[in-house]
């Protein structure tokens, strides 16, 4: 807060408050008809409204100082914002321009490698009898865990099921030892 406006402030609230006494003695003389006490009180009270006045003018004028300085530093941070976010598009766009640089180089270097014949893998008769065997062996293991034998299936005994739901044959119940 400028202190031109802080001064005003107080100046005009301290003669508002100063005016208070001056225009009771008025009252309490007009009450007893007294015209020179009147008068004079009245005098008093015209001074601490005038300087009240003067100090809410210059209470004015600290705050238009107030204002005009806010917008001025409003103005500086706006430029600042503005310059920081210029710079950083910038940046973008060098950093643009050096990934397309790049690009364009891996591109080119792509091209190369394109125009030669792509690899191929050729499965021969052997690899392929090999893979129809390892497929039924799956097919009939699968086939022979589906089943279940209900002679192996207890209420006594805890059962594991497969993913596919098969049983497991039980494996050895894990141990658990604790110690305090």
């Amino acid at each position: 807060m400028n202190t031109k406006t802080m001064e005003g402030l107080v100046g005009a609230r301290t003669n508002m408050e100063l005016l208070n006494t001056p225009f009771r003695v008025f009252k309490e003389a007009r009450r007893k008809g007294d015209t020179e006490t009147m008068k004079r009180a009245m005098g008093y009270v015209n001074d601490f409204s005038d300087k009240a006045q003067e100090y809410k003018e210059e209470a004015d004028v600290g705050m238009e100082e107030d204002a005009k300085a806010a917008r001025e530093r409003e103005k500086l941070e706006r430029e600042k914002a503005i310059e920081q976010r210029r710079k950083e598009r910038e940046e973008l766009e060098a950093r643009t321009e050096e990934n397309k640089d790049t690009d364009k180089d891996a591109e080119k270097s792509a091209n190369k490698t394109t125009n030669k014949e792509a690899d191929t893998v050729e499965v021969s008769e052997d690899g392929k009898v090999l893979l129809k065997q390892s497929v039924d062996a799956q097919h009939t293991d699968f086939d022979q865990s589906t089943s279940v034998n209900p002679q192996n299936v207890t209420g006594n005994e805890p059962v594991t099921y497969t993913a596919v739901g098969a049983v497991c044959p039980p494996a050895q119940a894990p141990t658990i030892s604790v110690s305090v």
